[in-house]
């Protein structure tokens, strides 16, 4: 838990020994930071209507909240991956594109153009069961994106992403990561069962779509492409939320 916590957010966390033995289930608690997140969230939008609040400050710190949180970690990968799909060159070279430090133009497109799109989707989150829904959607998307990174190849056999597939428990992990999913589907269910279930079957079309274009353009999965589902994963369901409800 340490170890995921300590990767995937900037939630201080004690110092421990990154050995392949203590990675081996570390994967199962990366849900876990997002239960942080719409714990946040959820606590956010409470607090916001006991100051009075408009939506726009509401959904600026909204927005934020994850990227506070995170540290960044995932968008990053959203950037990187922008930029290798926008060069349209062979994938050997798009791989390259992804470990580039520097920005490019179309990166920079894809960030505004991303923030822009969160940012009037949360504007239309009126009510706390909009906000539960989506707080759990940060649950689910990394759960999801744990099973991905235990079932779908490798594009490279080096990076963090691969330290973490290759050390993993593959059952054991992959089980867990089942149930968090099936539990997630019942607090949707719970919340609401329309807004539920068309956020759960959004979440699983963009979970195929990552494996259909991570396969197709890059040869496997990276720990950038993992950053760039995630982030395109929560988009859609909260502007699917936004439709249903």
């Amino acid at each position: 838990m340490i170890i995921s916590f300590s990767t995937y957010s900037k939630i201080p966390m004690p110092r421990v020994e990154w050995d392949e033995k203590n990675r081996k289930y570390s994967l199962i608690f990366f849900p876990f930071i997002g239960a942080v997140i719409g714990g946040l969230l959820c606590g956010w939008w409470w607090l916001s209507e006991v100051l009075g609040f408009g939506i726009i400050m509401k959904s600026a710190v909204a927005l934020v909240i994850p990227v506070f949180i995170t540290g960044g970690i995932h968008l990053d990968g959203f950037i990187d991956t922008v930029d290798a799909l926008s060069s349209y060159q062979p994938k050997e070279r798009k791989l390259e594109i992804l470990k580039d430090p520097h920005t490019g133009a179309f990166a920079l497109i894809g960030c505004c153009t991303y923030f822009i799109l969160y940012f009037g989707a949360l504007t239309e989150l009126k009510s706390l069961k909009a906000y539960l829904l989506v707080s759990l959607g940060f649950i689910l998307s990394r759960a999801l994106s744990g099973l991905g990174l235990v079932l779908f190849r490798s594009a490279r056999k080096q990076g963090l992403l691969y330290a973490f597939s290759s050390s993993a428990h593959r059952g054991i992990t992959g089980f867990s990561l089942g149930v968090i999913i099936l539990l997630c589907l019942g607090f949707l269910l719970s919340v609401d069962i329309i807004g539920g279930s068309v956020l759960f079957f959004t979440a699983l079309l963009i979970f195929w779509y990552y494996r259909r274009i991570s396969y197709s353009q890059f040869g496997g999965i990276t720990g950038d492409l993992a950053g760039f589902f995630l982030q395109i994963c929560e988009l859609a369901m909260v502007i699917v939320i936004t439709v249903v409800l």
